[in-house]
């Protein structure tokens, strides 16, 4: 693997859903904006973007932290953009800042964590503990 750079850039694109909104998630009553969820996994998929460079074949990064704040609501048929930089490497451990725009404005904002992996070894601890 090669080092991992303080400063590493990615991004993730999603044009939001009726799959993506907050009414299908948690209260049908909800007005039909982005959830929650949606737009940590593309601050996720941001994060995961800007190392994958850097990773080795059977190497990938798991979520392990987010501390995302929410800070504005996006409706259907926007454009949402995810932006991550890595802040810190720790061995296994890669500490991301992280935000999510609409076009519009800057819609969530926060830090965020991820574990490097093997996946063969993880593979394998994953079979023991299924049983």
């Amino acid at each position: 693997m090669k080092q991992i750079p303080i400063g590493a850039k990615g991004g993730f694109e999603l044009v939001v859903g009726a799959d993506h909104l907050a009414n299908r998630y948690k209260d049908a009553t909800l007005p039909p904006v982005l959830a929650t969820p949606v737009m940590i996994m593309i601050m996720e998929n941001a994060a995961l973007n800007a190392i994958k460079p850097y990773l080795d074949r059977g190497q990938s990064a798991l979520g392990t932290r987010v501390d995302v704040t929410h800070l504005a609501a996006t409706p259907v048929g926007r454009k949402v953009t995810g932006e991550a930089e890595v802040t810190g490497v720790d061995g296994r451990r890669v500490e991301f800042s992280v935000r999510a725009f609409d076009g519009a404005e800057l819609i969530g904002a926060g830090t965020h964590q991820r574990t490097l992996i093997d996946l063969a070894k993880f593979g394998e601890r994953l079979r023991a503990k299924a049983g």
